[in-house]
């Protein structure tokens, strides 16, 4: 089984995030990226294949040479080889069409990815990628088991869970759950040395245009002071709450 693992650079979560002085883009001074959290657990799921079924696993990440160790950390978790698309990503479904267009040249039997990436939170790259090559797709998958040709995947809907039996090839975005977070694999010092020397391969974009432009960034307001009301003072809480938050 051929597994293809779609991940994305993002800024770790404690980092502070600030935007260039006009407001264009987004200030990667000082910031640390990681693997995006959700491709974790697609990455681990596909190691865990790899181990126990003999699967081959690349992961494919789209974007500057900026995001190589990331993709370097993908192989040391125990991706076989890695394919970076030289392009700044600015949508999803330009990101889609890279990433479909070179599943089909290399004809995967599953593709895994995370549902969302954390820094966007668009929860739309796995369903276009889907689309674009007309494989069977499940979302927001927390368990996903695969017997030859046959695949059954758990996936988290309104109200509870949901069970699918499907034929690959598929795309599957899956989220936590899909392993558990004490199984998420950490690079030892063996599969450092070893990612060096794995295959990283730099492929040309194939051209797809962005369907949607930025016009700029703007951090939120900084909240408001908090203002402590006696318990016993209904009525100046009321009045504030008329005044000031307007929301009676």
């Amino acid at each position: 089984m051929k597994i293809l693992v779609c991940i994305s650079s993002v800024p770790d979560t404690t980092s502070k995030i600030n935007f260039t002085a006009d407001g264009k883009s987004f200030d990667k001074n000082g910031i640390q990226f990681v693997i995006n959290p959700y491709d974790e657990y697609a990455l681990t799921r596909a190691v865990w294949f790899q181990e126990k079924q003999g699967a081959s696993v690349t992961v494919l990440s789209v974007g500057d040479a900026s995001i190589e160790p990331v993709i370097r950390k993908a192989l040391a978790i125990g991706a076989n080889d890695a394919i970076r698309v030289d392009l700044d990503p600015k949508d999803s479904m330009s990101t889609a069409k890279e990433i479909a267009k070179i599943a089909k040249e290399n004809g995967y039997d599953l593709i895994l990815a995370g549902r969302e990436s954390i820094d966007y939170n668009g929860n739309a790259v796995p369903g276009f990628v889907a689309a674009e090559l007309g494989y069977s797709f499940v979302n927001n998958c927390i368990g996903l088991e695969v017997d030859d040709n046959n695949a059954t995947a758990t996936s988290e809907i309104d109200g509870g869970k949901e069970t699918l039996s499907f034929s690959l090839p598929a795309v599957v975005a899956g989220q936590k759950g899909l392993v558990e977070e004490n199984d998420l694999k950490i690079p030892n010092m063996r599969g450092i040395m070893q990612a060096r020397t794995k295959p990283l391969q730099i492929l040309p974009a194939s051209g797809a245009e962005a369907q949607v432009m930025t016009d700029g960034f703007e951090k939120p307001e900084p909240r408001s002071s908090v203002k402590l009301i006696d318990k016993d003072n209904v009525e100046e809480l009321v009045r504030l709450l008329h005044e000031e938050a307007k929301v009676i």
